[in-house]
């Protein structure tokens, strides 16, 4: 469980720095094409770790009849 929360805090700190890059891109070098995939792809990250917490909780489908 701690291991977890090492990559949740991790992944949420990047995702963070990936934010604040993209509004520098955007602002100050008025670059919008490569700033939004580094948005999209930085940020997926953080899905992807929530996805995975999710999904150890539910059943899987064979299982829930």
């Amino acid at each position: 469980m701690e291991k977890e929360n090492v990559i949740v805090e991790k992944s949420k700190s990047f995702a963070l720095r990936i934010i604040r890059l993209y509004r520098y891109l955007c602002g100050e070098k008025n670059e919008y094409i490569l700033s939004k995939q580094l948005l999209r792809s930085g940020t997926s990250i953080g899905a992807n770790v929530k996805k995975r917490q999710f999904a150890g909780r539910a059943k899987p489908i064979s299982m829930r009849k």
